[in-house]
């Protein structure tokens, strides 16, 4: 006889959704961040706004890469490791990246703060979260989760901007550097080896290689993985260019620091509102319903004349539509395949999304510094977003498939 709802959120899951959604929270408010330092860069070392954005697109091509390895070593041996090794990559990223030159931003604030988003984002803390719930409760812990896990953009930003006005940029990247060395502390609540009830059943074996195997002959992944190209390429081109834009348009840095504290605290509603549609909607029309979303947000933003209401209700809108494409992708790996292999399945359709990232970031630099505004980059996101929720719709219905939830 199946438990009681309540009786299943016990005491060691409440403890790894602490301890995952703080990691988390630090993790996405520092990355989230670090287009914050984009104009004090550029004006202090002569550094380029294209040299910028394309760091930031090779720490999301290695944030990618990576995330599959990292995903499978969270799937065999916990999540303490992959966490500890995030925190000395981010920290010596930033440390990096501090130094002013080129091989810096792009050693550090690309490959090692990529890889150290790859140990410490949604492919690794929603696997570790997904085999220690039941099935009753998984698709509400992924949902508390992800949200949690955005509020960190809404305190780290704002800090991040304090701390670059009264210090400098480089003492700023430093303080991060601190909140980076922390989540090793906070990895400790997590519980020792990568071993559950759930993954461990003869049903569900940790096998990297034949999941990934299964997961590429399956047509509604492969389709969830193509269109979650748009993803990257949306929200990284605004993470790394928004503050520049409007900065460009004549309002000041705090707004840049505003809107994204705005992107993160708006981003917790909209994930739990996405997991609970999914419920009721499935999740292959919800995920079709937010690359819509956020296409008209910013075809909307684009064509309107740039201030600070019109920026703030924009950080908003895609706030709320930010990460609320992880209770639906989770929902559909979980489904199709179960959970004891979720960090590496979701890895590989994460690739998808960073080489959109990847893109997003440097042709956003590229088409300023050919044209000396962002006007491709903005037309380019309104006709990928557009043919990512066209495609989706092309994946089967989850819902009359009747995904296992096991």
């Amino acid at each position: 006889m199946p438990q009681p709802i309540a009786r299943q959120w016990t005491p060691a899951l409440i403890l790894c959704l602490v301890a995952a959604g703080t990691i988390l929270s630090l993790s996405m408010g520092l990355r989230q961040s670090l287009g914050l330092f984009m104009e004090p860069m550029v004006r202090a070392t002569g550094i380029t706004v294209a040299t910028f954005g394309f760091a930031m697109a090779l720490q999301n091509l290695a944030w990618g890469i990576g995330q599959p390895f990292m995903g499978a070593v969270c799937d065999r041996f916990g999540g303490r490791l992959v966490v500890v090794i995030a925190a000395a990559l981010y920290c010596a990223g930033l440390y990096m990246t501090a130094s002013g030159g080129h091989f810096g931003l792009y050693i550090g604030g690309g490959l090692l703060i990529g890889l150290a988003v790859a140990a410490t984002s949604h492919g690794v803390l929603v696997g570790i979260v997904s085999r220690l719930a039941a099935p009753a409760v998984r698709a509400t812990a992924v949902s508390i989760l992800a949200a949690v896990g955005s509020l960190g953009t809404f305190v780290v930003a704002p800090a991040a901007q304090v701390m670059i006005d009264l210090w400098s940029w480089q003492g700023a990247l430093g303080g991060l550097a601190l909140l980076a060395a922390s989540m090793a502390a906070v990895a400790l609540l997590f519980r020792r080896g990568g071993v559950n009830p759930v993954a461990s059943s003869p049903a569900h074996r940790v096998d990297a290689r034949s999941a990934i195997a299964e997961a590429l002959a399956n047509r509604t992944f492969v389709i969830t993985t193509f269109a979650f190209f748009a993803c990257g390429f949306q929200l990284i081109f605004i993470a790394t260019h928004l503050p520049n834009f409007i900065a460009i348009c004549g309002l000041p840095p705090s707004v840049g620091a505003e809107a994204i504290a705005l992107i993160g605290i708006c981003n917790a509603v909209g994930t739990l509102v996405a997991g609970y549609l999914c419920q009721r909607w499935g999740n292959r029309n919800v995920l079709a319903l937010i690359y819509l979303l956020r296409t008209a947000s910013v075809a909307i933003f684009f064509a309107l004349p740039v201030s600070v209401e019109t920026t703030l209700v924009f950080a908003a809108a895609m706030g709320f539509l930010w990460l609320s494409v992880v209770p639906p992708v989770s929902g559909l790996i979980n489904g199709l395949f179960g959970p004891a292999n979720f960090g590496a399945l979701f890895g590989v359709m994460f690739m998808s999304h960073q080489v959109g990232a990847f893109l997003g970031a440097w042709l956003g630099g590229l088409s300023y510094q050919w044209s000396g505004s962002y006007s491709i980059g903005w037309v380019s996101l309104i006709v990928v977003g557009v043919l990512a929720a066209l495609l989706q719709l092309t994946a089967a219905d989850d819902r009359a498939r009747g995904l296992r939830q096991q």
